[in-house]
């Protein structure tokens, strides 16, 4: 009898360890399953963030129709960079009394210390290249619209990226006081000249009539409505680009400073 007795503890003790190591085992299941299961299954979090460092398909948009940048102080352009011969000389104010702008290019070199970029600025005929310091000149700000103008259809035609968004018939030039053919720009857009001849708004442009027009800053072309809608379209102006007041100011929506104007 004495011989059963340890034998009988150590036979309760192993079933005693038994049932304690089978206790943990489940519960290091329900712990580690459960926790698992949390992690992939429960909707209420979040998915794990995103590498900054993956890469990214970006689009790339057309190409724009014009750089334009504001010209910063008074300043001759060039024939060449550096060179002492001058294009044209570039005020920092328009005739209208607004900053003045220039269409960039593209082409950029160092001469002289200087770094100098090509431009188009105003000209007779029609606008001319020339160079001037990058110093003289503001940030670059890209448009998409050019604007052409049909003197013989009397229609003007606004291209967004090459496509139409805007037309409408215009007034031009009579024979003895013709708006220029030829490569411009907008130069401003301004509210100022609001009246009943110039309609609720108007752009400057950088053409320049042969003869005096009826710009009020001097014998400029400018893009305006006007109080004789019914002389539209037709050659009835001193040498601007006349519209009704409903296409002025749609074009106004529509069209930004810096667009390239072509006169045909």
């Amino acid at each position: 009898m004495r011989d059963a007795r340890p034998t009988r503890r150590t036979g309760l003790r192993a079933a005693l360890a038994l049932a304690a190591l089978m206790i943990a085992a489940a519960v290091a299941v329900v712990f580690v399953g459960g926790s698992s299961g949390s992690s992939s299954a429960d909707p209420a979090l979040p998915p794990p963030p995103r590498s900054a460092l993956a890469p990214k398909n970006v689009p790339l948009g057309p190409t724009p129709a014009a750089l334009w940048a504001p010209v910063l102080a008074t300043t001759a352009a060039r024939t060449g960079p550096a060179e002492p011969t001058v294009a044209a000389e570039v005020p920092a104010r328009t005739p209208e009394g607004t900053t003045n702008i220039v269409l960039i290019v593209g082409q950029t070199e160092r001469r002289a210390g200087k770094l100098w970029v090509e431009v188009r600025v105003p000209g007779t005929p029609d606008d001319v290249r020339g160079w001037m310091p990058r110093s003289a000149l503001g940030g670059y700000t890209p448009v998409r619209t050019r604007l052409v103008v049909n003197r013989e259809r009397l229609r003007a035609t606004l291209l967004r990226d090459g496509r139409p968004v805007f037309r409408a018939a215009i007034g031009v030039g009579a024979p003895a006081t013709p708006t220029p053919s030829g490569d411009f720009y907008i130069r401003n857009q301004l509210h100022k000249y609001r009246s009943p001849f110039y309609g609720p708004v108007a752009f400057g442009t950088t053409a320049r009539s042969a003869n005096a027009s009826d710009w009020p800053a001097g014998g400029w072309v400018g893009i305006h409505g006007t109080d004789l809608p019914e002389l539209i379209p037709g050659q009835v102006s001193a040498g601007c680009i006349r519209m009704t007041n409903r296409d002025i100011l749609r074009l106004a929506r529509s069209m930004r400073v810096g667009t390239p104007v072509t006169i045909r």
